[in-house]
């Protein structure tokens, strides 16, 4: 054997004698402090941390208030959950009110109303999984924000009053980019007619933001209700690109809208809607099938 070979065998056996250290660990250097029960409140600006899985039954307000600027929460992949509440919760996971420059990542956030929830603006949520959230898996408020690489799974459900017959994977209200998420599974629990209305991205206000390779699948619609992939309620010159939508092929379907034909609509598939294109600028090589 050549020394260069010995060599890669004795990196080796010194890989397999030492312990792996997983990224949770390495971030906790960064940790201005820990939250280690439910409910909290942040008050201080800086990096603050889980370190093992939290839950909650509360069924109003919310499991971490973040109640000042300036703030990233690293869940560090551990569980924020709250499905003991049951389904007519009303809890936010994460929420944070006319705040500035939030950033929420790496968390696994279960059960809630709505799994995180920030208003403000120069927000950032990144690299979480949502799953089975009753009404709504995220939503970011204020201009200058980014929703980038989040799983938002299995949402809806909600027998809250008023929140019954609608479901929502990602909402955003003003100038949002939301990029490269994955929602999967939107289904309402019916309200009082029957009727379940289901949309995988909903956008509001948003005249200049963008929507950029995402993937949503597995959104539905029953009685009267529509289902969308993605919904641009108010919306300008919005760009939508390069995103991949599989509805269920339920009739009052639709695979993009746009409130106004500012918004611009280029290299989608759209694939299980009656509607592909509604509202938006075509702007060339989007693919529609039922």
């Amino acid at each position: 054997m050549n020394h260069f070979a010995t060599r890669l065998a004795l990196l080796g056996l010194l890989a397999m004698a030492v312990p792996f250290q997983g990224r949770a660990a390495e971030s906790y250097d960064n940790c201005a402090g820990f939250i280690d029960s439910l409910p909290a409140a942040i008050n201080t600006e800086g990096v603050w941390c889980l370190r093992k899985d939290v839950s909650t039954a509360i069924a109003a307000g919310a499991a971490i208030t973040v109640a000042t600027n300036n703030v990233t929460l690293d869940c560090n992949d551990f569980k924020l959950g709250g499905l003991s509440a049951g389904t007519a919760t009303a809890a936010r996971g994460v929420q944070a009110e006319g705040r500035q420059n939030i950033r929420v990542r790496n968390c696994n956030i279960r059960g809630f109303h709505t799994g995180i929830d920030l208003d403000g603006g120069g927000h950032l949520v990144e690299d979480n999984n949502l799953n089975a959230n009753t009404y709504m898996g995220l939503r970011v408020s204020g201009d200058g924000s980014i929703v980038r690489r989040n799983a938002i799974l299995d949402t809806g459900g909600s027998t809250l009053p008023g929140f019954q017959g609608t479901a929502i994977g990602v909402g955003t209200v003003e100038n949002v980019d939301i990029v490269d998420n994955t929602v999967d599974g939107v289904l309402a629990a019916s309200d009082a007619t029957g009727a379940k209305t289901g949309t995988g991205i909903r956008t509001e206000s948003n005249l200049a933001g963008s929507l950029i390779g995402n993937r949503v699948r597995g959104v539905q619609a029953a009685g009267t209700g529509s289902h969308a992939g993605i919904r641009n309620i108010g919306s300008g010159r919005v760009a939508i690109v390069d995103n991949l939508l599989s509805g269920s092929a339920e009739a009052n379907g639709v695979g993009i809208t746009c409130a106004s034909s500012q918004g611009t609509a280029v290299r989608n598939v759209a694939n299980g809607y009656p509607a592909g294109i509604q509202g938006c600028t075509d702007s060339g090589g989007n693919v529609h099938m039922l």
